[in-house]
């Protein structure tokens, strides 16, 4: 710990940082910060954590036992890309003083238990995340939420209802259209320059990118970034998602990593490749289907079977379900191909061993990554652990097969709302629970967190879709 500090230090002197910047997630997933003079923080400052109110967070701690601490985790600090005055930014995880162990409300902490799970089971030493979290970034965002008003209204010059406006007194009359956009060349990617300059602030602040392109909706882009052990990953995801939001924010433009902010054109996802590792070898490499193991079968059969459960964490809001509705190239069929990306897990093109994963296609980015990434593991681990077939592989177009046709084969679906998904996950728990992962405390936090803060709001008002159904009638 004493070197981990003193290598902090020589960070901060060598980059003449004013300020550190030491940043926490919350149960959604939000990134929340306090900030302090370089000059106000010593070793103590790491040995003893940060002293902070949680109870002005969302369904964490009451008023009467408010104190939490903040233990800065030395790992992947970077100096902040935007801020005026040199800031160096720190991950922390939350110590409740109560209890004197990790907070079991803070994310970071449920993954960290999630890992030394895996370690203790004896089936691997790591297991290795890849997400690719697709992103908007639109010109601008009008909402309205009054007692006799609903409504939102989204512009960007990709979009095609802007055919006919003027920009400036011109139309260049070069855009993607509905589903139009995956790969086409500028004019038509207007976004070539913006994605450059996210990709070198995220060279900037650590993060390796690799491929980099417009995806298949209007506005919408991809940045892929390695992959890394779960913490790794899951911090990346938050810093992928506030330089991307600042970028875009310092450009005159609104990003977004919501998963459906578009009707009738595609969303956002978060694809998620996983594979466990022991003793430097890839446990997911095998003789099986497309090269697989046994145990990565399992890991597959596990997660199919609690999907329904998982999805309360992988796709966390009400608008994630939206998405997996049928003809977006939504993965919300529960089945696996190779190569198939209709299946909601592929199993992606690899040469050689250490390649080989499984690749997740439900997942999105309204989901906390910690939460996220931590379930899918124990889901898996659950089915290596007892055995779990992940039954025959579907190499079939999955979109062409009718709601009738999936019925008639048996195949399961993932859940249509937010509240089922929720409600599937209180009734298939208990595999969150091994190890002390996930908490009974923090399940039923979760739970009424989400009901009160996104599916009961969303349930109540009327959408204006129903005026065009329901209001002659």
């Amino acid at each position: 710990m004493e070197k981990k500090i003193s290598e902090f230090f020589a960070f901060c002197q060598e980059h003449e940082a004013e300020f550190i910047d030491f940043r926490f997630t919350d149960i959604k997933g939000t990134w929340h910060h306090i900030s302090f003079s370089i000059s106000a923080v010593d070793v103590e400052t790491f040995e003893r954590g940060i002293p902070f109110d949680a109870s002005s967070l969302p369904n964490w701690q009451p008023i009467n036992q408010s104190d939490m601490i903040l233990i800065p985790d030395l790992v992947r600090y970077f100096v902040d890309p935007f801020s005026a005055d040199v800031t160096v930014i720190v991950f922390c995880d939350v110590w409740d003083i109560y209890k004197n162990q990790p907070y079991e409300k803070c994310p970071r902490s449920i993954i960290k238990k999630a890992m030394q799970y895996l370690k203790n089971s004896g089936i691997g030493d790591e297991a290795y995340f890849g997400p690719e979290n697709e992103f908007f970034v639109f010109d601008s965002i009008k909402i309205r939420d009054n007692i006799n008003a609903q409504s939102y209204e989204i512009d960007t010059e990709e979009g095609e209802w802007n055919r006919n406006r003027e920009f400036e007194g011109v139309n260049m009359g070069h855009r993607p259209g509905t589903k139009g956009g995956y790969f086409p060349v500028p004019p038509i990617d207007s976004m070539v320059d913006i994605r450059a300059e996210m990709v070198k602030v995220l060279n900037q602040v650590g993060i390796e990118t690799f491929v980099v392109h417009h995806e298949v909706g209007q506005a919408q882009g991809e940045i892929g970034i390695k992959f890394g052990d779960m913490l790794e990953a899951a911090d990346n995801v938050q810093k992928l998602k506030y330089v991307v939001k600042m970028v875009a924010h310092l450009n005159g433009k609104t990003a977004t990593f919501m998963p459906k902010p578009l009707y009738g054109d595609n969303g956002s996802g978060m694809h998620t490749h996983i594979s466990i590792w022991k003793d430097g070898r890839n446990l997911f490499a095998g003789d099986e289907y497309q090269g697989l193991s046994q145990i990565a079968l399992n890991f597959l059969g596990g997660v199919l079977h609690h999907a329904r459960s998982v999805a309360a964490f992988t796709n966390a809001s009400t608008n994630s379900y939206k998405r997996l509705i049928p003809g977006f190239e939504a993965p919300s069929i529960l089945a696996y191909s190779a190569q198939n990306r209709s299946a909601s897990v592929r199993i992606p093109f690899s040469h050689g061993e250490k390649a080989k994963r499984l690749e997740f296609r439900f997942p999105d980015s309204s989901s906390n990554p910690y939460l996220a990434f931590a379930a899918l593991l124990m889901a898996g681990l659950d089915g290596i652990i007892n055995a779990i077939p992940a039954g025959e592989a579907m190499d079939i177009d999955l979109f062409e097969l009718t709601l009738d046709e999936i019925r008639e084969k048996g195949i399961r679906q993932l859940p249509h709302t937010l509240r089922s998904a929720i409600e599937e996950m209180l009734a298939d728990r208990e595999y969150l629970k091994v190890g002390d992962v996930f908490s009974e405390e923090f399940i039923q936090t979760y739970k009424a967190y989400k009901f009160e803060a996104e599916i009961w709001p969303w349930e109540a008002r009327p959408h204006p879709f129903e005026f065009i159904s329901t209001f002659s009638c």
